[in-house]
């Protein structure tokens, strides 16, 4: 198994360390434009094999894609990071050149690999893939579902002193401040729904707390967070090369399914080796299909940001 994280800044050199970590490669590329980043990062990494105990070869490249000629899955997380005050909608014009250069010389050498997207915006940055590649629409995912419900999980932790591992709970929707959808109606801790241990308002604060919770890093930290991107797309990557069929809220293209067509956002898939494989029906209470309904809206509406450039 080969894999090759494009990107060697803290996001994608957190993927990369987790996936050496965890050995779900043979080998594993790191892809960067800045001279001598990722090779530095590879050489670090890989400094690290005999303390961690992990055989996983890391090579790292200079913007030469034919190092990852053969990869099976690829992790795009290049593109500008967020500032303190911006919003992913404005990292559209920059990121979108970046992402679709990725994925066209990716495919140069890479034409069966499944893609991971977590450049923001991941929802139009995903749209923008499944447009421009002519790839099946199972191998294109968009990471954020898997963060915004690991987000959502810590704030219910806290309220609830618990651990996020007992807990079952998740983000649908677009993944943006106000365009997520923490699922309060389906959260339970060992079964036992949230509502039954929280008042509505501590409730209401975790799903309000839970859909700034980038935003909320970006202020305290001054860029965007990379601990729990990077392992959220690490988990992707390990339910594909272990075939581990976990059902996982991500960005992946719509055919009818929640009532949108043409559209790449944040609903429940089950993530195995031929990348998304299905798409469960969460049954939405008709207050939740409108919020859903409502940030489709909004993630169409950057996506038609998409017509005005040149790619």
């Amino acid at each position: 198994m080969k894999i090759t994280v494009v990107g060697a800044g803290a996001v994608g050199a957190t993927v990369a360390d987790n996936i050496a970590r965890k050995e779900l490669a043979h080998e594993l590329v790191l892809l960067d434009i800045k001279e001598g980043f990722a090779e530095g990062k590879a050489m670090d990494m890989m400094q690290t094999a005999n303390l961690l105990g992990f055989d996983t070869k890391i090579t790292g490249s200079t913007n030469d894609y034919s190092k990852t000629a053969a990869s099976e899955v690829v992790v795009v997380t290049s593109g500008l990071p967020r500032k303190p005050g911006m919003t992913r909608e404005e990292l559209i014009g920059v990121n979108a050149g970046i992402v679709k250069g990725v994925t066209d010389n990716i495919l140069k050498y890479s034409p069966n690999a499944i893609f991971i997207i977590i450049s923001n915006p991941m929802d139009t940055m995903t749209y923008l893939t499944l447009k421009t590649s002519g790839l099946p629409k199972n191998r294109i995912i968009g990471m954020g579902g898997a963060l915004d419900s690991a987000r959502f999980r810590y704030y219910l932790s806290q309220a609830l002193n618990c651990s996020p591992a007992d807990l079952q709970a998740n983000v649908i929707g677009g993944h943006g401040d106000t365009t997520m959808i923490p699922l309060i109606s389906q959260a339970t801790l060992q079964g036992v729904p949230v509502s039954n241990l929280l008042d509505e308002a501590t409730l209401k604060k975790i799903a309000a707390d839970t859909m700034v919770g980038g935003a909320t890093l970006t202020g305290l930290i001054g860029t965007s967070a990379w601990y729990a991107p990077g392992a959220a797309g690490c988990m992707l990557v390990e339910s594909i090369v272990r075939d581990e069929k976990k059902v996982v809220p991500c960005c992946v293209a719509l055919d009818g399914e929640y009532g949108q067509k043409d559209i790449c956002i944040g609903v429940p898939v089950v993530i195995g080796k031929n990348g998304w494989e299905q798409i469960h029906d969460y049954k939405l209470s008709a207050d939740e299909q409108a919020a859903f309904n409502k940030s489709a809206d909004a993630v169409r509406s950057m996506n038609s940001v998409l017509d005005t450039l040149s790619l």
